[in-house]
């Protein structure tokens, strides 16, 4: 079978799952894990024919697409903030949105802190990622940070397998801790500079509005929170940074966009400052930061 005729197959047989453009893209990121093809290259090579064990293992991902497995979850991989991340149903897929928090976070402290990476002098941030699944967060963090001492907590030890896993895909040092944000067991430091979270936030009256193949594949416990406290993991973890926070540390959220009001007012409540909403690429409101309140004046 050609490479443009194996197209048009996988255009048919998605039909009812996707629209053309995101059946196109799985095409691609199919092509692109078999293969090694990119999108120049299928232009290319379109009218030449699949050897066998290639069109074997396409036809098994389109089986899988048809039956509205993520295509991660089929490869078994898939990209965050230009790495490589190894992914099952244990951990949910990194989302282009939890790249924009970290993005914020390394904006904000990578040249800030850190400054001249060669300085003997460099200040090294103590970092934890909370609720971190396949350890995308604390990973890229690490990678990007590397004088930075990063921790990462998960109350699945299945996703915490699949996070040191990443993490030595990787060839970073991430200290993976299994506990629960609301009822912790092990005990912390009070010196962090940094907590991340990107929390479950989804509440169960928005299922409808979420994609089949995410209800059906991916773990519903990193997914969903109660109509009546949707903000529970929030307010756990703002609890938890009020002790383990530095004077002047800071506090990141992904946040559901519903949400935002909610979410600052309960952060002011506890008595955070400098509080920052931010919008993601589609207009959101997905991301906040705080402060611990300092007694002294903040360099941030």
């Amino acid at each position: 079978m050609k490479l443009n005729e194996l197209s048009a197959l996988y255009q048919d047989k998605l039909k009812a799952l996707y629209d053309e453009n995101e059946i196109e893209s799985l095409f691609f990121i199919a092509l692109a894990d078999v293969l090694g093809y990119k999108k120049t290259d299928y232009i290319l090579k379109k009218q030449k024919s699949a050897p066998d064990t290639a069109l074997l293992k396409l036809n098994n991902i389109l089986l899988g697409l048809a039956k509205g497995t993520p295509i991660q979850y089929i490869i078994g991989h898939t990209e965050f903030y230009g790495l490589k991340f190894k992914v099952n149903s244990s951990v949910l897929i990194p989302r282009p949105e939890t790249e924009e928090l970290v993005e914020w976070v390394l904006d904000r402290f990578q040249s800030t802190v850190f400054g001249d990476q060669d300085s003997r002098n460099v200040k090294s941030l103590n970092i934890i990622d909370v609720g971190t699944g396949s350890g995308c967060i604390a990973i890229v963090l690490k990678k990007h940070l590397p004088k930075a001492y990063v921790s990462a907590v998960d109350i699945s030890s299945a996703a915490l397998a699949i996070a040191k896993e990443n993490a030595l895909l990787n060839e970073v040092g991430v200290s993976f801790i299994e506990d629960d944000i609301l009822n912790c067991t092990e005990t912390y430091p009070s010196n962090y500079d940094i907590i991340v979270s990107n929390p479950p936030y989804i509440k169960e009256d928005e299922k409808p509005q979420m994609h089949e193949n995410v209800l059906a594949n991916e773990p519903h416990t990193a997914l969903f929170v109660s109509n009546e406290k949707p903000l529970v993991f929030y307010e756990a973890i703002a609890d938890f940074a009020l002790l383990h926070l530095k004077n002047g540390g800071h506090l990141f959220f992904e946040i559901n966009a519903s949400l935002g009001k909610e979410t600052i007012q309960m952060l002011a409540a506890k008595g955070f400052i400098d509080i920052k909403l931010r919008l993601d690429m589609q207009g959101k409101e997905r991301m906040v930061s705080v402060q611990k309140i300092s007694p002294s004046v903040s360099q941030f």
